[in-house]
C-alpha cells in the first residue's frame, strides 16, 4: 500500500491501514483539512466547492466521503460526478466557487486514487497554501459544523457541453477548415471521462469520423492509462486499419494528450505542446514558457518567432505562475499537457486537441509531414537511488562543479544547458531517488550523458 501527502493534495492507493493506503479515514481527514483552509482563507460564510471525478473503480466512494465530509464542515458542495479535470477547473470560475477537487490519480494505474485540489480562480494550490492543508491534516482537529450548519449537496450537470461550448468560442479553433479537411480521427479514452467528452467535442469540430476505442467510462483501464509509446499500440493500429489522420489519447482525467500520426508512428507527447505552440505564435505572437524537464525544441519554435521563452520550475502550479508573470501566451509541459490562457490556465487536452486540429486543417498535408518540420530531440528519463540520509545537496553542487562552464538553472535541481543537449537533475519529493533528465539530437547522446552523471553520482555515494 502506498500513501503520498504532498502540498499538491493526497494520493495513494485504495485500501490497507490508515496512513498506509489511501483508506476512507484518510480520505476523510484530508477533505476535512482542506474545507478548514477555504474556510480560513475567506471571510465569506456560504462557501460551496466544485467537485469532480475520473471513472476509476474507487471514485464513487471516495466522493461520498469527501461529499459528507465536506457538507459537515459546512460547505456546500456542487457534483459534477464524472468529469475531467479541465472541466472542473472551468466549473469553479463559472459558477463562483471558493473552490473544487478532483478525484483522480491522473495517469496511474486503477488501484490509485487521489484529491487534487483547487483554488476560487480554478487553479493548483501554491506551496503556501498547500502546506497550510498539511498543517490542518498534522494536528487532525478539524471543527465540524452543528447540524443547523451543515453545507448542502446540489448536482451539477450539463458542464461537459459547456466545456466544448467554451473551446468552440475560441478565435483559434476553426471547425469551418476542419470540415474541409475531412479528417478521419480514432481516440482512445482508456475507459474514463475522456469518452463522455473527446468524441463529442470532434464530432462539433466537424471532424468527418469519429473511431472510439474504450470510451466507455468503465474504470476498467485497458492498458496502462499513461500516454506514453509502448502503450499506444492498439490506438496505431486502429489509425492504419481505418486509414485515419491522426490518432488521439488522452489519459484518465483529460489533461495530458499524445498523438499518432497516419503511418501509425508516434507524434511524440513532448511534440504536442510545441505544435500547438506553433500555432498559437503563427496567429498572436508572444512569450511561451514550459518547466525544465520539457523540450528544447519548444524554445527553438518560440524564437523562430522571435519571441521568448521562459522555463519554470516542475509542476503545472509552478508553469502558471512563470506564465502570468511573463504574460505568456501558450505555455504547459512536455508530457502532453497545454495551457492555453485563452481557455484557462490549466492543462486541457481538449482545448489542445481543437488547437492542433484546427492547425493541421489549415496547413493541409499530413500528420507526419507536420512532425517533420520541429527539431528532432530524443530524451532520456533515468533515475538514481539513494541511501535514506544521503546528501543530496552536495551531489547536486559535485555534478554542477563538473559542467561550470556551461550555463546552470538551479531553481529546481540543477539544469545544465549543452550545446546539443541538456541534463536536468531533481530530488524526488516522494522516495529518495535523484531523477535524471537529458535531452539531445539522438538517443544515443541523450543516454551517453545520462550514463556520465549516474557514473559521477555512483562514485559519491
Amino acid at each position: 500500500m502506498v500513501l503520498i501527502k504532498s502540498i499538491s493534495g493526497i494520493r495513494g492507493t485504495i485500501g490497507g491501514v490508515p496512513g498506509d493506503g489511501l483508506t476512507p479515514l484518510d480520505v476523510v481527514k484530508f477533505a476535512s483539512a482542506y474545507a478548514g483552509w477555504i474556510r480560513e482563507s475567506t471571510d465569506k460564510s456560504n462557501l460551496k466547492i466544485v467537485l469532480g471525478r475520473d471513472a476509476r473503480v474507487s471514485g464513487e466512494m471516495v466522493e461520498k466521503l469527501v461529499c459528507g465530509a465536506l457538507v459537515g464542515m459546512g460547505l456546500d458542495v456542487l457534483n459534477m460526478g464524472l468529469a475531467t479535470t479541465p472541466t472542473v477547473e472551468i466549473a469553479v470560475t463559472m459558477e463562483k466557487a471558493d473552490g473544487g477537487i478532483i478525484l483522480t490519480a491522473s495517469h496511474n494505474p486503477g488501484q490509485w486514487n487521489a484529491l487534487k485540489l483547487l483554488n476560487s480562480q480554478g487553479e493548483f494550490l501554491t506551496a503556501a497554501d498547500g502546506q497550510r492543508i498539511l498543517e490542518f491534516v498534522e494536528t487532525g482537529k478539524h471543527d465540524y459544523a452543528p447540524v443547523d450548519k451543515i453545507g448542502q449537496i446540489n448536482q451539477l450537470p450539463g458542464y461537459a457541453q459547456k466545456h466544448i461550448d467554451k473551446i468552440l468560442e475560441l478565435e483559434l479553433v476553426r471547425p469551418d477548415i476542419i470540415e474541409k479537411a475531412n479528417f478521419r480521427v480514432v481516440v482512445d479514452c482508456v475507459n474514463s471521462v475522456g469518452g463522455l467528452i473527446l468524441p463529442s467535442l470532434l464530432k462539433q469540430l466537424k471532424v468527418a469520423e469519429v473511431v472510439e476505442l474504450y470510451c466507455e467510462p468503465s474504470g476498467i483501464f485497458p492498458h496502462n492509462p499513461e500516454p506514453l509509446p509502448e502503450h499506444l499500440g492498439e490506438l496505431a493500429a486502429a489509425v492504419l486499419s481505418h486509414d485515419a489522420d491522426l490518432g488521439l489519447v488522452v489519459d484518465p482525467d483529460v489533461d495530458r494528450l499524445a498523438m499518432v500520426d497516419e503511418r501509425g508512428l508516434v507524434f511524440g507527447e513532448e511534440y504536442t505542446l510545441v505544435a500547438v505552440a506553433d500555432y498559437i505564435l503563427s496567429k498572436t505572437p508572444g512569450n511561451t514558457v514550459s518547466n525544465l524537464s520539457s523540450s528544447r525544441a519548444l524554445k527553438d519554435v518560440t524564437e523562430k518567432y522571435g519571441c521568448r521563452y521562459y522555463a519554470s520550475p516542475v509542476g503545472e502550479v509552478n508553469v502558471v505562475r512563470v506564465m502570468k508573470e511573463n504574460n505568456a501566451v501558450i505555455g504547459g509541459e512536455g508530457s502532453g499537457g497545454v495551457i492555453y490562457p485563452g481557455m484557462h490556465y490549466g492543462r486541457d487536452a481538449l482545448t489542445a486537441a481543437a488547437l492542433f486540429l484546427s492547425f493541421l486543417a489549415s496547413r493541409g498535408g499530413k500528420t507526419s509531414e507536420l512532425r517533420k518540420t520541429y527539431p528532432e530531440y530524443v530524451m532520456s528519463k533515468n533515475k538514481v537511488s539513494l541511501e535514506p540520509g544521503t546528501d543530496i545537496g552536495m551531489i547536486l553542487e559535485k555534478v554542477q562543479e563538473k559542467y561550470k562552464e556551461f550555463p546552470v538553472n538551479t531553481e529546481d535541481g540543477i539544469k545544465i544547458d549543452l550545446p546539443k543537449g541538456w541534463i536536468h537533475l531533481r530530488k524526488s519529493n516522494t522516495e529518495p531517488v535523484i531523477r535524471i533528465y537529458t535531452e539531445a539530437g539522438s538517443k544515443t547522446v541523450a543516454e551517453e550523458l545520462a550514463k556520465q552523471v549516474i557514473a559521477l553520482i555512483s562514485s559519491l555515494k
